[in-house]
């Protein structure tokens, strides 16, 4: 599928650049992949919308909190926010690298 590969992307958020690696494979209207970077690593699962994806994501490092995940792929490019509660909504940007 489009969406399917490893994507550098980073999110702007209160903590200062959140440098993260995505990998995704497609599977219908559904997706698997990881999630890495400076904080851990964590296994995704989400949905595809042609191709925009969205998922829940755990992080415990400040503190325990589920994100609300939304990226787009537009070619080798990545755009997209991460919802953070009560926190507000970061901006997420990147590119495809493989």
């Amino acid at each position: 599928m489009a969406v399917d590969g490893t994507y550098e992307v980073t999110v702007k958020s209160p903590l200062g650049d959140q440098k993260t690696t995505l990998t995704i494979k497609s599977e219908g209207a559904t997706f698997t992949g990881t999630a890495a970077g400076a904080m851990g690593s964590a296994d995704i699962a989400g949905e595809v919308d042609g191709n925009t994806l969205t998922w829940k994501q755990q992080m415990t490092v400040p503190m325990p909190m589920t994100l609300d995940m939304k990226a787009t792929i537009d070619g080798d490019t990545v755009t997209g926010s991460v919802g953070a509660g009560a926190f507000g909504s970061f901006p997420m940007n990147g590119t495809r690298t493989a």
